[in-house]
């Protein structure tokens, strides 16, 4: 056998120990894996491992919690444009605005009837950029400081 030939079957075995060795040998190993992580209970009806039910949030008032956690955290202007607007805005990607590039900003604000004209536009999204660009959590007032950021407007 040629030198290649033989590497070749030596790592082929060395995989197949390996493969082998990995795999679980036992019933037990393999019902350990595969058992589920939790149960669905259905109200109304007895869970087996349930806990006491705790008072149950109507969904609007999680949103709303959620919200103002966000609200309370004020984020600025600075730090919503650092984390969420850059990586197109920075770069001018996809035709979008440039930082710091006023005249481009001005000539939007004055096609849109201003920066509130600006923020609906953020808000509703256009062209490739999605609703609310990539911050689904923020504030009109946390975009409108990161446009106003950006535009220098």
């Amino acid at each position: 056998m040629n030198l290649i030939k033989k590497i070749l079957l030596a790592q082929a075995t060395v995989l197949a120990l390996w493969a082998a060795s990995a795999q679980a040998t036992t019933d037990e190993d393999i019902a350990q894996r595969i058992k589920p992580v939790g149960e669905v209970c259905v109200q109304g009806q007895e869970c087996a491992n349930a806990p006491a039910p705790a008072a149950v949030a109507d969904v609007a008032d999680v949103a709303d919690a959620g919200a103002a956690a966000t609200a309370s955290a004020g984020r600025s202007g600075d730090e919503i444009y650092s984390k969420y607007c850059t990586v197109c805005h920075g770069t001018g990607l996809m035709n979008a605005p440039k930082t710091g590039d006023s005249a481009d900003w001005q000539a939007r604000a004055d096609a849109k009837g201003g920066l509130d004209g600006i923020l609906k536009t953020a808000i509703s999204g256009i062209n490739a950029m999605p609703p609310k660009g990539t911050c689904s959590d923020c504030t009109d007032d946390e975009l409108l400081g990161a446009i106003k950021s950006m535009s220098g407007l």
